[in-house]
């Protein structure tokens, strides 16, 4: 093992042991194995889908914090689709179960599952709030370690908008920053980056798609490119600011591919075409792997 992983993976369990214990733990464990052992006979895949975007406290006892954007409308119009494709005649329709994490601090909720999904969601989806940047890498360490049995048959769509940069939880004082103390000079240390840990410990045979935001279209690609080699993702989801909502495109190894919305549909998204590639690349992955 090269000293780089190794420095990694000290940086990853020093970030973990100094984090906050994530509420409600046994609750979250207990119904996130049963969700897998229920949905992961029979060569079902279960896909984990991240939304909205991570806050970073700036008290143990928040008041104030920053903020990483997000809408959270990616990850969840991907949701919807997702149910909409395997339970509506999709060519995997009894292969699939869904698993999701949402960020509930954000309006994502307001997007509600039609009666055509209800029997579908009642089993398949398992709906795990999160709001802060130490509550999401927790559940997504468990969630990564709880489905690496279930192999390439695992899906990671890790659409949330986390934080790059964090206020260590023992540097972090308890109470609310008091404002006439004058100019505040708060010193930010980087986060980890899980996507190697997840990648080659956590869940090495799932497929992974990440995803990269710029407001820079000059870099974007050059920038999906370098994340897709350093991480080994399956895919990088590359997205600019200003067009993500009308076109994306899917950085691989195979190639680069423009995804956009359907022009003749007024009401299509981009998330529809997104999802029939990414799933059909997902097959093609898991049939690599004679399952």
């Amino acid at each position: 093992m090269s000293s780089i992983s190794v420095l990694g993976e000290d940086e990853v369990s020093s970030f973990f042991e100094s984090s906050p214990p994530l509420k409600n733990m046994e609750e979250i464990v207990h119904k996130l194995n049963g969700f897998i052992q229920l949905n992961s006979t029979g060569g079902r895949r279960i896909v984990c889908v991240t939304s909205g975007g991570t806050t970073v406290p700036l008290e143990q006892r928040c008041v104030r914090y920053i903020d990483n954007f997000s809408s959270g409308n990616r990850g969840t119009s991907s949701r919807l689709d997702m149910l909409s494709y395997f339970s509506l005649g999709g060519e995997l329709a009894s292969h699939i179960a869904g698993l999701f994490l949402m960020i509930h601090s954000l309006s994502v909720s307001s997007f509600q599952i039609t009666p055509t999904f209800e029997a579908v969601a009642e089993a398949r989806l398992l709906k795990l709030p999160f709001t802060t940047i130490y509550e999401y890498l927790q559940m997504l360490r468990l969630i990564a370690t709880a489905m690496k049995d279930v192999g390439p048959c695992s899906m990671f769509y890790l659409a949330a908008a986390v934080s790059d940069f964090y206020v260590p939880w023992k540097s972090m004082v308890e109470h609310k920053i008091e404002s006439g103390s004058g100019p505040l000079d708060i010193r930010l240390a980087q986060v980890p980056k899980m996507l190697s840990i997840l990648r080659t410990n956590w869940a090495p045979k799932a497929f992974c798609i990440s995803f990269k935001l710029e407001t820079d279209s000059k870099i974007l690609i050059e920038k999906a490119t370098k994340a897709l080699q350093k991480y080994k993702v399956h895919a990088v989801v590359a997205n600019e600011l200003s067009t993500r909502k009308e076109e994306v495109v899917v950085v691989s190894s195979s190639g680069n591919v423009v995804v956009r919305c359907n022009s003749e549909k007024p009401e299509s998204i981009v998330e529809d075409n997104l999802i029939r590639l990414i799933v059909d690349r997902h097959s093609t992955y898991i049939k690599e792997f004679g399952t």
